[in-house]
């Protein structure tokens, strides 16, 4: 059979660069399509964890981070705030135990934190999400009740929180603020956003 001068070297040659040169142009393609996939560098900052430093933070002040797009408060509380936030009667507030998860299952007692000084609470109401108004001070005279303990209140409806978050009786808001996940890193860096145990 007579070859009629092809070259068979050099065809095997050509038919495999064209091979090589389909095969990266079809990975050229899909590799875009397929990180297309992968949600956005924004999209992976929104739901990261925020590092808060609190070594600044006085008895009685609150620090606002940002995660998720919420406002988280950090609140430092006094040896009275603690105080007054534990002696506050149940009677007095519709989810006092905290029975309605509203935080991870290693928030527990009165106050609804790690440690009784700093609680940790995203700031905004269960009712409508307005965000209420620090009133850490007893006594406030713009609360609308008697022998004010101090806490959180919502001038928009009414709603009103203590110093741990948890709700008042007879206020619009159906349930106590939301304990985010958190950690602590060290004593004056908190990380919203992940919990201690999968840290």
């Amino acid at each position: 059979m007579a070859d009629n001068g092809v070259n068979k070297g050099r065809r095997r040659f050509l038919v495999g660069a064209t091979s090589v040169v389909g095969a990266v142009g079809a990975v050229g393609v899909a590799v875009p399509f397929v990180a297309s996939w992968q949600p956005s560098a924004k999209a992976r900052a929104a739901g990261a964890p925020v590092q808060a430093d609190i070594s600044k933070l006085e008895g009685g002040q609150r620090l606002t981070v940002e995660w998720r797009g919420r406002p988280v408060w950090i609140i430092s509380r006094t040896p009275e705030m603690i105080e007054r936030t534990e002696k506050l009667g149940a009677d007095r507030l519709a989810d006092p135990d905290s029975v309605v998860p509203q935080q991870p299952e290693y928030i527990e007692g009165t106050l609804r934190s790690i440690k009784p000084e700093i609680g940790v609470l995203i700031g905004i109401c269960t009712h409508l999400g307005c965000s209420p108004l620090f009133k850490p001070e007893p006594d406030a005279d713009d609360v609308g009740t008697d022998n004010w303990p101090g806490g959180f209140f919502c001038p928009c409806h009414g709603s009103r929180f203590d110093l741990a978050g948890r709700v008042f009786s007879n206020v619009p808001a159906p349930t106590n603020l939301e304990v985010p996940p958190y950690r602590f890193d060290s004593d004056s860096v908190i990380v919203v956003g992940e919990d201690k145990e999968t840290a």
